[in-house]
């Protein structure tokens, strides 16, 4: 067997890897398993690459494998659940800028890809714009996430898509006199330049109530990238996993979309979404009742079925076990209990699920929006743990609402609802949620943690 032929079939086997473990990220239980196993096909794909011929170098990417790994894993160790989100934007637009530094370095060892056919410029080009757009784009965004910068939209008002536009005709002029046949770096720095402020402001003016989607739209416009320099490097392992990386990313961004009922061209404008506002609410006749946590568990205790609806509040407080507990608890007194999953709740795609599964709740208690929603009217208790505007029947009624036309869970449909929260600060939408002056709506104020063991101590004395 020739080294070409070993090659190529080491991309086949590490190909089938992505697939299979891609498979496994279809429910909590393979999930871990299929990270492993697409883990191991890259493994596979990048022994197949460094068995290319012609590839050196060997101390200088052992290097960087060194100092990959060193940074990497304690990070991925130590970051806590409700950092998440910021994880994986930073090492979305990690992925990003490395793909935007290679063309920069293909530029610089082919003299303006002198002598390069066509197909390998446009293709490295493409791959400096979208990478460095996602790398500025996803800075951005684990800033709002991190509370480094306001979660609030920023921007400069008309001028902002005008200057956007700007931008974009500035790289791709650059790009286009590269391929003309200009090999100054001014071009190429010129290029990266422009998309970088590209980047920064297109992401500044969306508010933190779209960040799952944005993260996704990044996520997706890295593995574009990472496929076309696959296909400038003829290196078939990065075509096809940056291919999958985007597809899948696009899909994702356009179900997170059709969840919150806005086009993406519309959150790319920006301008919706404030950064967890901190308004007061009662006014006029509005008002709200509390509730304590021996009432809630009478409330719970004596239902015949409890829907649990998670939000961002729960995964701050890092209560997913102390929930998992309480309901073990209400399930062997007989209650039937399920968990309302809407598609956005928390900060990125599949939050609430992500830390669920953490705490070992059973997959089948999860429920999706379309699934759940028809089970609110025929539920006893709803209990709302930190989700604001995902249950805001606002974004049914008010046409002046940010939100309105936003798909929610019915939570008003239940017969009584518990919402847990710190206080009456709004959402990441900046909008005071309606269903908190529901007649049947009680607050149960404090840290959502310290609110649920309350309210399983108080299940255990009945």
């Amino acid at each position: 067997m020739t080294r070409d032929v070993a090659i190529q079939l080491l991309y086949i086997v590490a190909f089938a890897l992505f697939i299979y473990g891609l498979m496994g990220l279809t429910g909590p239980r393979t999930a871990v398993r299929g990270n492993w196993i697409a883990a191991a096909g890259m493994g596979v794909a990048v022994i197949a690459t460094l068995l290319t011929p012609g590839m050196g170098n060997w101390w200088l990417i052992l290097l960087g494998v060194a100092i990959g790994t060193a940074v990497g894993v304690p990070s991925a160790k130590q970051v806590k659940m409700t950092a998440m989100p910021q994880m994986v934007a930073l090492f979305n637009g990690v992925g990003g800028g490395a793909v935007a530094l290679i063309a920069w370095v293909e530029f610089r060892q082919s003299l303006g890809f002198a002598n390069e056919p066509e197909h390998v410029a446009i293709a490295s080009l493409f791959s400096a714009i979208v990478g460095s757009i996602s790398f500025w784009g996803s800075l951005v965004a684990y800033g709002k996430l991190q509370e480094l910068i306001t979660g609030r939209p920023v921007g400069i008002g008309k001028l902002q898509q005008p200057l956007n536009l700007v931008l974009l005709l500035a790289a791709l002029a650059c790009a286009a006199a590269t391929i003309a046949g200009g090999s100054g770096q001014l071009l190429i720095i010129g290029l990266l330049v422009a998309s970088a402020v590209l980047g920064v402001m297109v992401v500044l003016p969306i508010g933190g109530a779209d960040m799952p989607v944005v993260i996704s739209l990044l996520n997706a416009l890295t593995g574009l990238s990472a496929a076309a320099m696959g296909l400038a490097l003829d290196n078939t392992a990065l075509i096809v996993a940056g291919m999958i990386v985007g597809a899948s990313g696009t899909i994702l961004t356009n179900l997170m979309a059709k969840a919150m009922n806005r086009s993406i061209p519309a959150i790319v404008a920006g301008g919706f979404g404030g950064g967890g506002g901190t308004g007061a609410i009662a006014s006029g006749d509005q008002t709200v009742r509390r509730t304590s946590a021996s009432d809630a568990a009478i409330q719970m205790a004596f239902a015949n079925q409890v829907i649990i609806v998670p939000g961002y509040g729960m995964a701050v407080a890092q209560a997913q076990h102390a929930v998992r507990e309480m309901a073990d608890l209400l399930e062997s007194r007989g209650v039937s209990v399920y968990y309302a999953i809407h598609p956005v709740a928390g900060r990125m795609p599949g939050h609430m699920n992500v830390l669920l599964a953490e705490a070992d709740v059973p997959y089948e208690r999860l429920k999706e929006m379309e699934d759940i929603n028809r089970e609110f009217s025929r539920t006893d208790v709803a209990m709302v743990i930190g989700a604001n505007d995902v249950t805001n029947p606002a974004a049914r009624t008010d046409t002046d609402s940010p939100i309105y036309g936003m798909p929610i869970l019915n939570v008003d449909e239940s017969r009584s609802v518990i919402v847990l929260k710190r206080g009456m600060a709004t959402g990441f939408a900046g909008v005071d949620n309606a269903l908190y002056f529901d007649p049947k709506t009680t607050m149960l104020f404090g840290d959502a943690k310290a609110s649920v063991s309350e309210v399983t101590e108080e299940l255990k004395a009945l």
